[in-house]
């Protein structure tokens, strides 16, 4: 019971994470993509700072340090989110929250060729029933099954960076604390991204100014809420918890996209987005190491 305001706080998380797949879906469809990504990382990366620095632990990291927040700004912002915001122009909100859905299974899998951890038979089991489930998301068009998307492509490349990118946050984490990890990880990525945002879209800060006042409030709630403290407070009950406990309930993002879509964006559920969802639930389940983790504990 000690663990119980822990799992509450983690229920709250998941359902904002779940709903920021069709709150960006909203962002890029009203916004320069690149340029509003660049600054809604921006404003979570200073917003993670301020948090830090009230709370004392704010510090520079070590030139070894210095290296892997490079590298994982690199994956974990700039790719994974460019990938993800052009993706979502060219697909529904419902697949790429299935598709994200599949983050758990992959960073297992890319630990375990890269770190090399020992793999059981469910976990492989995990692995080949998530694979079957985002193949089948992938290949779901917005009017059904119409061949592969190259927005469901996309947004896969973008989970799939991200899964890599947490492999060196790992490593990092180990020395520095992971919430000012995020903070610079965040800052860093934001800043190469708003250099490709003002080549990509010269004209790109105009449409902010033309943006609705739903569109701003969706977008500061995506940077604060859903970016800056969503991910800080993870990474915290995560050292409270366990990474097994915590992992469980990424599983609840996907089931509240679908809802968020068909509510929000008035999206088409189709019996293979339940399916899908089925194949990754069970394979992040079984592929994470999670139920194995708390059947032996």
């Amino acid at each position: 019971m000690k663990n119980v305001k822990y799992y509450m706080l983690l229920i709250i998380i998941m359902i904002i994470w779940g709903l920021n797949v069709p709150v960006l879906k909203i962002l890029v469809d009203s916004l320069s993509p690149v340029t509003m990504t660049a600054f809604r990382i921006l404003i979570a990366g200073l917003t993670v700072f301020i948090i830090l620095s009230y709370l004392k632990l704010v510090r520079l990291p070590t030139k070894k340090e210095w290296m892997f927040i490079l590298f994982a700004s690199l994956f974990n912002v700039v790719l994974h989110h460019f990938f993800l915001t052009i993706g979502l122009k060219g697909t529904n909100s419902t697949n790429a929250g299935l598709i994200l859905g599949s983050g758990p299974i992959l960073t297992a899998l890319i630990a375990t060729f890269l770190i090399g951890r020992k793999i059981s038979v469910w976990k492989w089991i995990g692995f080949v029933l998530g694979c079957i489930g985002v193949s089948l998301t992938i290949l779901i068009g917005s009017k059904g099954v119409s061949g592969v998307s190259l927005g469901n492509i996309l947004v896969f490349l973008s989970i799939l960076t991200q899964a890599f990118s947490f492999v060196l946050i790992s490593k990092a984490a180990r020395t520095i604390d992971p919430r000012l990890l995020t903070g610079y990880m965040l800052v860093i990525g934001s800043s190469i991204l708003i250099i490709i945002g003002f080549i990509l879209e010269p004209n790109g800060l105009s449409t902010f100014v033309k943006a609705p006042t739903e569109v701003w409030l969706y977008f500061l709630s995506s940077a604060i809420l859903a970016t800056a403290v969503g991910h800080m407070t993870y990474n915290f009950i995560i050292g409270k918890i366990g990474p097994a406990e915590a992992s469980v309930f990424l599983n609840l993002p996907p089931f509240i996209t679908l809802i968020g879509s068909a509510m929000m964006l008035g999206e088409t559920i189709t019996s293979l987005h339940i399916v899908g969802l089925f194949f990754i639930v069970t394979g992040v389940l079984l592929g994470s190491g999670a139920l194995e983790e708390i059947r032996k504990r």
